[in-house]
């Protein structure tokens, strides 16, 4: 008979330290079991830590796109959106594409791609040249992204992806505040900007929005219906009105952890509150953050030696059985060799999701491809047409589709 969950959370504590996975050892006391997924290596060359996928040239099928290349499929033959930046092998230097997300921005029927450069730093958006090769026209979304994980979420639940990020004023790295980014009616016009926080003030900075900031999710925390907006000091619950809101959302202080990366909800424990996974961007752990009935949170370590640098995650159901997955990886010298773990072999992991009788996720790594990792944001879609997920990923080891047999 399962132990009482009080007694299966004191215990955890103790397998924790060991590196053992959440109420259950086996989930990572042993090595992690590799699946037999196809990896293939579609530029070997560093050009993005970011990475979007759709299809470019109305031919049909998925392309990759990063923030200097689309990669057309079957072949994968580069093609340039821009110039492309000689970053060498990423050892002491960054690329100029941190995110990469694809819409159809100006409504002509083809896919663009939103690029979010070097944090701080204006970002963009670079027109489809309706299929023709040639560099594509760049329009500035915003002077300034802020936050090392920007979003691109369905934020209000209707289908229709926005921004999510910190932005400042120019040059006033401590003024920032968050907010979302929408085209307004001229798409190459600065996007919308929403406010979610109030803008920082003296003696009272938001958290979340510097150019450095790590941490940052979007999800449903209270189990109102609505998403909200997540960073470590705390959570930005969004208001009845939705979109149309007029003021800064209601924030929540909660001790949600050291600098991570993506931050996703899911109820864990089955106790009917959600509680938040996020991993280290720069050192080694995943965990997950219980939530009490007070609204406080406590840490609970999943995977605390597996991987480190594990810079993007995504909360996904990848082989569709109904039960919450998580997947992530290594980001490949993220601060050069300075990081710990900074040469282990860059994995990408399926975090596979089960239940017990009580209800409780418990979650096992899975090796899906190695010599590859993640970036600071990478996608999940199903890119062969075949009804099945897959992962593409870009960062200094270089681009790469991972397929699900």
């Amino acid at each position: 008979m399962p132990l009482p969950l009080p007694a299966r959370l004191k215990t955890f504590a103790a397998l924790s330290a060991l590196g053992l996975g959440l109420l259950g050892p086996e989930a990572s006391a042993q090595e992690p079991a590799r699946a037999g997924w196809k990896k293939t290596e579609v530029d070997k060359v560093f050009h993005s830590e970011g990475v979007a996928a759709a299809d470019v040239n109305k031919d049909g099928k998925v392309d990759i796109i990063t923030g200097e290349n689309w990669y057309e499929a079957p072949t994968w033959k580069k093609h340039e959106i821009r110039k492309n930046g000689n970053y060498g092998d990423g050892l002491k230097s960054y690329s100029n594409s941190f995110a990469c997300w694809a819409g159809d921005f100006n409504k002509d029927g083809y896919a663009d791609v939103a690029v979010i450069g070097f944090p701080g730093a204006p970002c963009h958006w670079f027109e489809n040249p309706q299929g023709k090769d040639g560099h594509w026209k760049p329009h500035e979304i915003w002077h300034s992204a802020c936050n090392e994980t920007p979003l691109f979420a369905d934020l209000f639940g209707n289908g229709k992806k926005v921004i999510v990020m910190g932005a400042q004023p120019k040059g006033k790295e401590t003024e920032g505040q968050m907010a979302w980014f929408t085209p307004g009616a001229d798409a190459n016009a600065l996007w919308e900007m929403h406010a979610i926080s109030e803008p920082s003030a003296p003696g009272k900075e938001i958290p979340g929005t510097r150019k450095f900031s790590h941490g940052l999710g979007v999800g449903d925390v209270n189990k109102d219906g609505r998403n909200d907006v997540i960073c470590t000091d705390g959570w930005w619950e969004q208001p009845a009105e939705g979109q149309n809101a007029t003021k800064p959302w209601a924030f929540h202080p909660a001790k949600l952890g050291e600098a991570c990366a993506d931050m996703v909800v899911v109820d864990v424990d089955n106790d009917g509150l959600n509680d938040i996974i996020s991993s280290s961007a720069h050192r080694y752990g995943i965990w997950w953050y219980k939530q009490r009935p007070d609204g406080s949170f406590t840490r609970m370590d999943l995977f605390p030696k597996l991987v480190s640098e594990t810079h993007a995650l995504a909360l996904v159901d990848l082989d569709r059985d109904g039960i919450p997955d998580f997947v992530s990886g290594k980001r490949w010298w993220s601060h050069g060799r300075s990081e710990p773990g900074s040469d282990q072999n860059p994995a990408i992991y399926h975090f596979k999701g089960s239940r017990g009788p009580d209800g409780v996720l418990k979650f096992t790594p899975v090796v899906l491809a190695e010599d590859c990792g993640v970036g600071t944001q990478f996608q999940i879609v199903d890119v062969n047409g075949d009804g099945k997920l897959d992962v593409v990923s870009s960062n200094k080891r270089g681009v790469h589709l991972v397929e699900q047999p």
